[in-house]
């Protein structure tokens, strides 16, 4: 732990006391360094991970909230959406998807529509769930309730606070994930939304850029201090698309292929602004908006990102506001609408909501379920290795599956790792549980069961979002 920071902390325990509180403890997050991050290409020597990291854009309204769970199942929130909803929404969601801890809370800065749920999250995993392992701030202030609130939640029930700086490292399990800014010298005289946190996750080849409401001088330090390490398959539109921010020479080096904007459909700020829209659409980068998408989980194996959304609605920049919009309180379900390629020069093709089975031809024809194991003995949701599906090739060569995906009829997708191919003759299993994949074995890393036990649909999808099979068991 580093102790350069005794003023920033003395600011923020000030404001408790100010609340009406005793002092938090505080420390200096781990720390990395800059050399540590990848060598920003996304086609370089990168071994494959085992299991999946999942990035979940919660829609939030006009605010931001992000849901990270890795292979090994440990989770992390950025921001919790605007203080109008005290909460609901995220909560919502995160007991819908039977999220009973979170392992690590980011807050990019204090303004009330990054942290309007942080009081209710803390309180309700504290209370109800198995707690908050330690929470990450920049460390400026801010005079609101919201704020106070959040803090005197910290304090009730002495969770850890680390205040965050550019170098520190956030140890989620199986993710490298550094912080990249704000720098130790505050940027634009101590302005909140330059001064975000921003978050940088690689996993295999891929990788997340996760900025707050960062803008032109946050987003000049990023270029400046890492250049081409910023390369990312996925950036979350800072400041919810405002025309300051995604930059051009920031897109540049950062290269996405993905982009998500969290914003209201309404939003009286105008976002996503025309002129970030004009910037992604030159870029020929795949976006996605809250607003008119609703939910979006982004789910990486390494190599390949499996796109689900609620709405299959445009991913043309410019054409966005096609879209109908959707409210933040929405349960309609999330199929996969889009397996993204991370390096190469694949070409993504969109999945066709429901659509209907494609003839395989040539050795696509050659893979078939030889089994299905839907119903575990004893708990499905503690026998999670016991749940599985069995797939050969039953062809007379190899069969390369990088990429191919396989997905029930309620959207739930697992991604082939990169580099994984079945023999002629050869059998794979495929556990719904986490494991160490292997030639015979491979591992969904679920952390709940797949199958239904009283029947499903697999569906098993190429690289380029063909369905090649499609078996219905009852």
């Amino acid at each position: 732990m580093r102790g350069s920071r005794i003023l920033a902390v003395v600011v923020v325990t000030g404001l408790v006391v100010l609340a009406g509180c005793g002092a938090i403890v505080t420390e200096d997050a781990p720390t990395g360094t800059t050399d540590d991050l990848p060598d920003g290409t996304q086609n370089g020597p990168i071994a494959s991970p085992n299991g999946t990291l999942s990035v979940h854009f919660i829609n939030v309204g006009q605010g931001t909230s992000t849901l990270i769970v890795g292979p090994t199942n440990e989770t992390m929130l950025i921001d919790s959406g605007d203080w109008s909803d005290d909460g609901e929404h995220v909560l919502a969601y995160l007991r819908a998807r039977d999220i009973e801890r979170i392992d690590y809370l980011v807050t990019t800065h204090a303004d009330a529509d990054h942290i309007g749920g942080h009081e209710a999250v803390i309180d309700y995993f504290e209370t109800r769930g198995e707690g908050v392992g330690a929470v990450y701030d920049p460390g400026i202030t801010s005079n609101s309730q919201t704020y106070s609130d959040y803090l005197n939640a910290i304090e009730e029930y002495d969770v850890m606070l680390y205040e965050t700086r550019a170098g520190d490292r956030i140890p989620l399990e199986g993710v490298e994930t550094d912080v990249l800014a704000p720098p130790a010298e505050y940027l634009a005289s101590d302005d909140r939304n330059e001064n975000s946190i921003v978050v940088r996750l690689g996993f295999g080849r891929s990788s997340f850029l996760l900025p707050g409401d960062g803008e032109a001088a946050s987003e000049r330090y990023l270029v400046d201090e890492y250049g081409s390490q910023l390369n990312a398959t996925v950036v979350r539109a800072g400041h919810h698309g405002s025309e300051a921010s995604s930059g051009s020479e920031f897109l540049d080096v950062a290269e996405p292929r993905i982009a998500v904007i969290s914003s209201a459909y309404d939003s009286q700020y105008g976002h996503p602004d025309e002129e970030v829209l004009q910037r992604f659409s030159q870029r020929s980068v795949r976006t996605y908006w809250t607003a008119t998408h609703g939910d979006v989980a982004l789910t990486s194996n390494g190599s390949a990102i499996t796109v689900a959304t609620q709405r299959d609605a445009p991913t043309t920049p410019l054409a966005l506001r096609d879209g109908e919009p959707i409210e933040p309180d929405s349960d309609e379900a999330m199929p996969v609408r889009a397996i993204v390629p991370v390096g190469g020069s694949a070409t993504t093709t969109t999945v066709a909501d429901g659509g209907a089975t494609t003839e395989p031809t040539g050795e696509e024809s050659a893979l078939s379920i030889s089994a299905v194991h839907e119903d575990a003995p004893g708990d499905d949701t503690v026998n999670l290795n016991d749940e599985y599906i069995i797939l050969e090739n039953t062809g007379t060569r190899p069969l390369d599956l990088t990429g191919w995906s396989v997905t029930d009829e309620a959207g739930h997708a697992y991604t082939f790792p990169s580099g994984f191919a079945l023999d002629s003759g050869a059998r794979v299993t495929l556990h719904t549980g986490s494991g160490t994949d292997s030639s015979s074995d491979l591992y969904w890393s679920s952390g709940s069961a797949i199958w239904n036990n009283a029947g499903d649909v697999i569906i098993v999808r190429n690289d380029s979002g063909t369905i090649v099979l499609q078996e219905e068991y009852q």
